[in-house]
């Protein structure tokens, strides 16, 4: 009885132990990847004309720029259109800038700084839109291409993603062009044409930066923005994207014999073969980890949420699988800590009474930092061992892109104006989807992300969805920003 009190005393000992050390760590927590914003110098505001801002975003949301999945239905005299409205909209940027078309219809921009030793800064906003999916117009609560300004927004498709970028980065640049403003620093400006359809565009202004020997201080593009009901928090939080994830569709293909449906083999055929083949892969899903930017958002955000959340990533030595599990129950938590693999397209027999001589699945995969295209085939080779089958990616890859800084000078600026423009804390995070600052890794080490707009988690869904809206608020928001952004960056 004597041994049983000891040991009972000794597994107290211990858990008070584990309390006080656990308690320790979380009272002293500070998130690693956290940065003094304090001592950043950020430009004076600007007027903002907001209804003047509204009527041009409403006038952009009416040129319909849309990147159909067949380049061959584009209406390119549209981007044209838009082109000459932009040189109409806004004169004073105009003259203080030149204009270069790359690619046919991608814009480059440049505002000459007096000071060529100084590295330069690059904005970026595309002209693309995606379609309004047949049949739904009427499901809309104005027409998706009318621009119609009511119940304080701007309506139409485009108007967040990303004509809401673009004419409120040009409205910044048009009120300092005005005021006499002269750039130390150099300013380009990058609109894409595609970046809805692959953005060949952005590939072919990286070929021309890299050819010219164009090393940028930090890139700048869509992405992320402010969510008004972070799940981590409960509150309002800037998220600003530090990296992004690769892309690449994996083409899987079971050969088979083929013949009449009424004599099947006794394997039923190359259908079965591929069934087996998706369900394998798809149920080998990769890793969760907290050692990217979604881990790293997490430790960011950590001391402004729940003691219990806060106590957690304070003590991941001991947490770690219930972290990992708890931002598992869902797909858009899931997403932001590995790669995520969805079978999305089968191929089979074009008749339902004939063996098909191959069958084949489509899976798409969106690659996390750390990750590779390389690894990505291996696990889908090893988890169908045994199987016959041929694998081939149905076009390149793009590998995920680097993590940019949390402790740069770029860093610093871009977080401080977003703290300003959201009165709430930042965080970087991971863009789950693709932009067109992908291409431009090479162009600057620190490639960011961020629109400096509010939207819950609901209201967010909208993108690339019914009834898209650019808010006034959010308008005032991003004009304000874009043109701090500049004269903090350049001047």
């Amino acid at each position: 009885m004597k041994l049983i009190g000891r040991i009972a005393l000794g597994l107290v000992a211990v858990l008070l132990l584990l309390a006080v050390i656990v308690g320790v760590r979380t009272a002293a927590y500070k998130p690693p990847s956290g940065a003094d914003l304090s001592q950043v110098k950020l430009a004076a505001p600007v007027a903002v004309d907001t209804s003047q801002a509204a009527q041009h975003l409403s006038q952009a949301v009416q040129i319909q720029t849309v990147s159909h999945q067949d380049p061959a239905e584009n209406q390119y005299g549209e981007w044209d259109k838009l082109h000459a409205w932009l040189q109409a909209a806004y004169p004073a940027a105009h003259a203080a800038m030149t204009r270069e078309v790359v690619a046919n219809h991608t814009l480059v921009y440049t505002w000459k700084g007096s000071d060529p030793s100084l590295a330069p800064v690059v904005l970026m906003a595309h002209q693309d839109v995606v379609p309004v999916t047949p049949g739904t117009e009427g499901d809309w609560k104005h027409p998706p291409f009318g621009g119609v300004i009511a119940d304080g927004a701007v309506w139409g498709r485009g108007s967040i993603d990303d004509k809401g970028s673009l004419v409120t980065l040009f409205e910044g640049a048009e009120a300092l062009a005005k005021s006499g403003f002269a750039p130390r620093r150099t300013l380009i400006i990058v609109s894409g044409h595609d970046e809805e359809a692959g953005g060949s565009g952005a590939q072919a202004v990286a070929e021309l930066f890299k050819a010219r020997g164009i090393k940028a201080q930090f890139v700048l593009d869509e992405g992320m923005a402010i969510i008004s009901d972070n799940p981590l928090t409960g509150g309002q939080v800037a998220l600003i994207g530090v990296a992004e994830k690769g892309y690449a569709t994996l083409k899987v293909t079971a050969e088979a014999t083929g013949g009449h449906s009424s004599a099947p083999p006794a394997d039923s055929g190359g259908v079965v073969t591929l069934a087996k083949a998706v369900i394998a892969i798809a149920e080998d899903q990769a890793p969760l980890k907290l050692d990217g930017p979604g881990g790293m958002m997490m430790e960011t955000l950590a001391p402004q949420g729940p003691f219990a959340i806060r106590m957690a990533m304070a003590n991941r030595w001991l947490f770690e699988p219930l972290i990992l599990k708890q931002a598992a129950a869902t797909p858009s938590g899931a997403a932001l800590l590995h790669t995520t693999i969805a079978p999305t397209m089968l191929k089979g027999s074009p008749k339902e009474n004939v063996l098909p001589q191959d069958a084949s699945a489509w899976i798409n995969y969106r690659i996390a930092p750390g990750d590779s295209s390389a690894a990505v085939l291996e696990r889908a080779k090893a988890a169908t061992s045994g199987l016959p089958l041929a694998f081939s990616w149905d076009r390149p890859p793009n590998e995920p892109s680097p993590v940019s800084s949390t402790s740069s000078e770029a860093w610093k600026m871009v977080a401080a104006l977003a703290a300003d423009a959201s009165k709430s804390p930042v965080a970087p995070s991971l863009v789950t989807a693709g932009t067109d600052s992908r291409y431009l890794s090479g162009v600057a080490d620190d490639v960011y992300r961020f629109q400096p707009m509010v939207f819950s988690l609901e209201t967010i869904k909208m993108i690339h969805g019914t009834n898209e809206h650019m808010s006034l608020e959010n308008l005032e928001r991003a004009v304000r920003f874009y043109a701090r952004l500049i004269a903090t960056s350049v001047g």
